[in-house]
């Protein structure tokens, strides 16, 4: 380096008292650190939060991660790690995940969810398996699970639900 016991100069190739490095040695990332108006050029071994390192033939850079939220990324536009409070779901990241999708809290991503079915037609109004001798009953509905989620530990929607109906005939037949 130009100025070697510079410490602005670590790792580099080639180097400028007010502008740092210029070139950076071989395995190393050119990184250009902006402070307020000024901005001078380090050698890193890792880019840091909000970039990823990109090689090339002429010279290792670090470039910035175009996704939101992105706390590192793999590429341009390819998040391995959300900030904090978001999670990861194919490459970018998100407050909540998408809708077939659950959030694994301790690895903040998002994985595929249980999937259900279409709920069924309402069925009878009944009350006691009969469906006379009262003014009111329940009738249900149910949907079947499509698809078990990746973990045990992800919960399923509803699968059966009832509310409250009127039944057709107060009076059963025959007075029973």
């Amino acid at each position: 380096a130009s100025y070697g016991p510079n410490p602005i100069c670590k790792g580099c190739l080639s180097c400028s008292k007010d502008n740092g490095c210029i070139r950076c040695q071989h395995k190393l990332f050119f990184f250009l650190r902006r402070e307020g108006m000024r901005q001078y050029g380090e050698c890193l071994h890792s880019c840091p939060s909000g970039y990823y390192g990109l090689r090339t033939p002429d010279m290792n850079r670090c470039s910035r991660c175009r996704i939101e939220n992105c706390d590192s990324c793999f590429s341009r536009d390819f998040c391995t790690k959300c900030k904090t409070g978001f999670y990861s779901h194919r490459g970018r990241c998100f407050r909540g995940c998408p809708p077939g999708f659950a959030a694994l809290e301790e690895l903040m991503e998002c994985v595929e969810g249980c999937e259900v079915g279409q709920w069924s037609e309402w069925g009878t109004c009944s009350r006691n398996n009969k469906t006379c001798g009262f003014k009111w009953g329940l009738e249900t509905r149910t949907r079947q699970i499509v698809k078990k989620p990746v973990k045990d530990t992800i919960p399923c929607p509803t699968i059966a639900e009832s509310r409250r109906c009127k039944m057709a005939m107060r009076h059963c037949p025959g007075g029973k």
